[in-house]
């Protein structure tokens, strides 16, 4: 296959790169930011598609990010791709304090808190979540008997309070990377625009020229 790496990069190397990318964060948020300024759509489109990849990335839904990005896209009328790639906001570096806030927005509004007396972590709680599906899951042709128990300490105690509580500070950090990346995108364009007609006047100078030469 012509994309096909030909070194096979390992499991660890797959994580390591995932927390830090090869050339560092400042190298793939330069790459973001030209991406983002060559989609072919209008600076609004692509701008109003980076506030829908931002929100999706203060939602709780790991690993369907680019399914909320591409539906709130959808709903602003933003472009997807632009969308795709404002999820990038959310990356091991970013996620702890995204979470802190998310949940603790949640709590607050919620009214509820974070119940220590399990000692369990967040970590735990999230363990315990998928142990609960997994059981429950092996319950339903076997003699076990189902509990939901650590399932619902999740969704009251982490789900729900960050879902809740990740809707303002992501709408604020939307709009945060709406109005940063639309004058950026729109000075893209135009200084491309204005490019691509000096090229098509010294062009049409040239054939000019050459006519004369050549009656």
């Amino acid at each position: 296959m012509v994309f096909k790496r030909r070194d096979k990069l390992s499991g660890w190397t797959l994580f390591i790169r995932s927390i830090w990318p090869k050339g560092g964060w400042s190298r793939a948020a330069t790459y973001m930011k030209h991406r983002l300024n060559r989609l072919p759509d209008t600076p609004h489109k692509i701008a109003r598609g980076v506030f829908a990849g931002a929100f999706a990335a203060f939602t709780p839904f790991f690993g369907l990010h680019f399914l909320v990005a591409f539906l709130v896209a959808k709903l602003v009328r933003g472009n997807v791709l632009a969308a795709l790639l404002g999820t990038f906001i959310g990356n091991p570096l970013t996620y702890v304090p995204i979470g802190v806030i998310a949940m603790k927005m949640g709590h607050f509004i919620l009214g509820s808190r974070f119940d220590r007396e399990h000692e369990r972590s967040f970590v735990g709680k999230f363990l315990d979540a998928g142990d609960d599906l997994w059981r429950n899951l092996v319950a339903l042709f076997t003699d076990q008997d189902a509990n939901w128990d650590g399932l619902l300490r999740f969704t009251h105690e982490v789900f729900m309070p960050y879902l809740v509580g990740g809707i303002f500070p992501g709408i604020v950090a939307g709009l945060a990377c709406y109005y940063i990346s639309l004058p950026m995108i729109s000075a893209y364009q135009h200084r491309r625009i204005g490019r691509f007609k000096r090229k098509s006047e010294e062009r049409r100078r040239k054939a000019a020229a050459k006519n004369r030469q050549n009656p």
